[in-house]
């Protein structure tokens, strides 16, 4: 069937508008891996970068020198693994529970997980409760305080109504018991929403700063972002103490360190997301449509 006149417009139009939309979304990122690789004395005059003015790694160098940012690296690696595999766990258990109606008191857990997406304890019980604890400067005052979350929860809770009790049940015949049905079955089942979940976790953890600020006295438990905030505001003093020789120092310029260090932040958590596309798709419509 031919298009009218006016469909014809409007397809042009609709393809013109998502194209100049994608270029004003990618244009930002391509100018920091542009500027990044431009020679530093060519980048003071600043501009637009659609090419490198020139071409130099030293910017690079400065950031791989950088004994804070190799540490930022460290703390958050290993914050973000840890941490989205208890919080991924411990959602994935909490959630499953509440999702069976045959669970006494269930209404009640889902309105206390309710509750919390409305209502926290707040900053200064949070930080006390962390230093009662002696988790100061420890990789557990990262990872414990934001382990589960209420959104994460109820999106796993959707998804868990949604696999049919029968297999549960033929399971049960044969002998298996809860733990037995949620580790070989529910779970082998919920990839797309463990995935989903998985993301938003491990995303939370890598762009985390805030703890940092809260928790960690010592600069050597810097998460990166924090690193990565200390640098961006006053960066020839953050290169300055950063370790990096001086032959490096005297060739850089500020402004490209800056595009570099948050590309080697950023790149990281962008490499991850092609793997977990088809899951976390599939698992973000299902999780949230499904109940």
């Amino acid at each position: 069937m031919a298009l009218s006149r006016g469909e014809r417009v409007f397809n042009v139009a609709n393809i013109l508008f998502f194209i100049l939309l994608m270029a004003l979304m990618i244009y930002p990122f391509w100018y920091m891996i542009m500027a990044s690789f431009s020679d530093p004395d060519l980048t003071a005059s600043g501009g637009l970068f659609l090419v490198p003015a020139g071409f130099s790694i030293t910017a690079y160098q400065a950031v791989f020198q950088n004994v804070s940012i190799l540490s930022g690296f460290k703390v958050t690696i290993i914050t973000t693994v840890a941490g989205t595999l208890i919080g991924t766990f411990l959602s994935a258990g909490m959630a499953y529970a509440v999702s069976k109606k045959r669970l006494r008191g269930g209404k009640l857990f889902s309105l206390l997980i309710l509750f919390t997406m409305l209502f926290s304890g707040g900053l200064v019980p949070s930080y006390l409760l962390v230093k009662m604890l002696g988790l100061i400067d420890s990789y557990g005052a990262f990872i414990l305080p934001g382990a589960i979350g209420a959104w994460n929860i109820f999106v796993m809770i959707s998804f868990f109504r949604g696999i049919p009790d029968e297999l549960e049940e033929a399971a049960k015949i044969d002998g298996a018991n809860d733990l037995t049905v949620f580790f070989r079955i529910v779970l082998p089942l919920s990839k797309p929403v463990l995935a989903t979940v998985g993301l938003f976790i491990a995303v939370g953890y890598w762009n985390d700063f805030f703890s940092s600020v809260l928790y960690a006295t010592e600069k050597d438990m810097w998460q990166l972002q924090m690193v990565l905030k200390d640098l961006i505001s006053n960066t020839s003093q953050a290169i300055s103490q950063a370790g990096i020789s001086v032959a490096v120092q005297q060739q850089v310029n500020p402004f490209t360190v800056k595009m570099a260090s948050i590309l080697v932040s950023s790149a990281p958590i962008l490499a991850v997301y092609p793997f977990l596309q088809k899951h976390f798709v599939k698992g973000a419509l299902i999780g949230s449509v499904k109940g």
